[in-house]
């Protein structure tokens, strides 16, 4: 079918559900079996969204029409997807089994990925063992991961979610994350630290990042003033490289012996299945590492063979593009009901935004549909206090991811389990309401102050527990989802050509700032307080 007969059909039935309400929707029998879908621990339950069976099959029928079958297949097999740069995005080859194939200009990738995870797991054994010693030769007990964006937040976010599964050989290493450029994070931090027994992970792909680099010097300055040992001996002691560029690497004076590699086919916002997901591995070990990879692998099969109407990243994608291009909502909260996906909403807000936050199609021409939305979310109890007013009774129409384990604290208390029943109990009775309303309730507001108007869509992702396995699979899904929308919408999500301007820019500001002369290219307001600056800076009166 035609993609403009497909747009046209999707509206017009658009048109006639806007009306009804989603308490007469989901009133509807066998309304939870007909949009409820499963894939080993997942369960996507659409039967909130403001659809019938009828809306999926219409959505389906779009995603056929835009070639999603043959995109995803072009992703797998390595074909430049990422057309700009001219190159593929293969993060999937990194969670591909040892025992799998897969050929790039007649190399196969699959044992250089697990030659680097093999590599990273000595690593890790020498780190857990007290094997790795720093200048004065005591033990390493702390590690400092030094990275931005993805070298950070993907880091982050995995090694609070599975804290829970932390080895014994593990708990007595320390774990830190550095990402600030302004050295505020870092400067805390070296006041608690030892030197004689700290490890500095520098987290960069290409090893030119200014931010990264910048707390890498600092780090560097703060142990050759500790010890007053000669610098190679230092970096070789106390500095691992995670990067796809080895040789800036050596240049900035890190040995290759203490270098992880992964390829420019690795974008930074999927890359912590790569080497820089080493603080993930020492945390909570490589077999609980290689577990998270299976599980990620295991949802890229299900992506990669299952039919598009059973699909669980097809179907959360074209979600999304209901909401965003047919019912204007471009609104998107993330809601997890566990404490340890903390990290979750500012990992989505990166792999979605810097993804898919673009105005311009893969052939140059303006895009006829809205793309991204606003991402934002938080832990539901704290967002429960926080931004729930405005997604109960605000002007905002917003959709909703909620994410919560069924089980936790198997083995713990009877008050932990109940706390978690506490949590659970939140979720469904949040994402009630956001649906009925005062029909929830089945009463009548006594003032116009107390009335839930409902209406809000919101998706409920459950997983059986949140473990290595089901963590993999839960990310996997949401970096499938962001591929398949950037099909529908017809733009490329792998490059990120909209941060690289602010990034010339500041380097044009950084000189400007230590020149005490005007430039003269530059705009009147900048100007104005590069002025202010200067005479703050210089401690001058007002007015001078």
């Amino acid at each position: 079918m035609n993609i403009d007969i497909c747009w046209q059909a999707l509206e017009s039935h658009a048109g006639s559900l806007k009306p009804q309400h989603l308490k007469d929707l989901m009133a509807q029998p066998g309304r939870f079996e007909g949009l409820s879908f499963r894939h080993e621990g997942l369960l996507l339950d659409l039967s909130r969204q403001r659809i019938l069976p009828e809306s999926l099959e219409r959505l389906m029928e779009l995603a056929q029409a835009s070639e999603l079958p043959r995109w995803i297949a072009s992703l797998f097999a390595g074909e430049p997807v990422n057309d700009t740069e001219k190159r593929p995005a293969l993060h999937t080859a990194l969670r591909m089994p040892r025992n799998a194939s897969l050929e790039l200009g007649g190399e196969d990738l699959v044992p250089g990925v697990h030659a680097n995870l093999d590599r990273m797991s000595e690593m890790v054994a020498q780190l857990h063992l007290r094997q790795w010693r720093g200048y004065t030769g005591e033990p390493i007990d702390t590690v400092v991961n030094i990275g931005v964006g993805g070298s950070d937040l993907g880091p982050v976010m995995a090694c609070r979610a599975l804290s829970d599964f932390q080895p014994v050989q593990a708990q007595g290493l320390k774990i830190h994350f550095v990402s600030s450029m302004d050295g505020s994070q870092l400067a805390e931090l070296l006041d608690q630290l030892n030197p004689a027994t700290t490890l500095f992970i520098v987290s960069s792909k290409s090893f030119t990042t200014i931010d990264t680099l910048a707390n890498a010097e600092t780090a560097r300055r703060w142990l050759a003033e500790a010890s007053g040992i000669a610098d190679d001996i230092l970096v070789s002691r106390h500095f691992v490289a995670v990067t796809a560029s080895p040789k800036k690497a050596q240049e900035w004076g890190v040995p290759e012996h203490n270098q992880l590699h992964f390829w420019d086919w690795t974008g930074g916002r999927y890359s912590m299945w790569s080497t820089i997901g080493f603080p993930i591995a020492l945390k909570i070990g490589m077999d609980n590492f290689r577990a998270m990879l299976a599980g990620a692998h295991a949802l890229d099969d299900h992506f990669r063979t299952a039919p598009l109407g059973g699909n669980l990243p097809v179907l959360l994608a074209m979600i999304g593009i209901w909401n965003i291009n047919l019912l204007d909502i471009h609104a998107h909260a993330i809601l997890p009901y566990d404490g340890r996906l903390a990290h979750l909403p500012a990992y989505l807000e990166q792999l979605e935004m810097e993804s898919n936050g673009k105005s311009v199609r893969r052939d140059g021409q303006p895009s006829a549909h809205r793309t991204c939305p606003v991402l934002w979310g938080e832990v539901g109890p704290n967002a429960q206090h926080a931004f729930y007013q405005l997604l109960h009774q605000g002007t905002e129409p917003v959709m909703c991811d909620f994410v919560v384990p069924v089980r936790r604290y198997s083995q713990q208390s009877e008050t932990l389990k109940r706390q978690h029943q506490l949590a659970l109990a939140n979720c469904l009775a949040q994402a009630r309401v956001l649906a009925l309303g005062d029909a929830a309730l089945d009463t009548e507001p006594p003032t116009p102050w107390q009335h839930y108007s409902g209406n809000q869509p919101s998706t409920v992702i459950m997983l059986e527990e949140l473990s290595p396995r089901t963590f993999g699979a839960l990310i996997a899904l949401y970096e499938h989802k962001v591929f398949v929308q950037s099909v529908i919408w017809g733009i490329n999500p792998f490059d990120q050509w909209g941060v690289e301007l602010g990034k010339k820019m500041a380097n044009r500001m950084l000189e400007v700032l230590g020149s005490a002369a005007a430039d003269e290219g530059l705009d009147a307001s900048t100007e104005g307080l590069l002025q202010e600056i200067r005479r703050l800076r210089d401690n001058k009166p007002d007015g001078h």
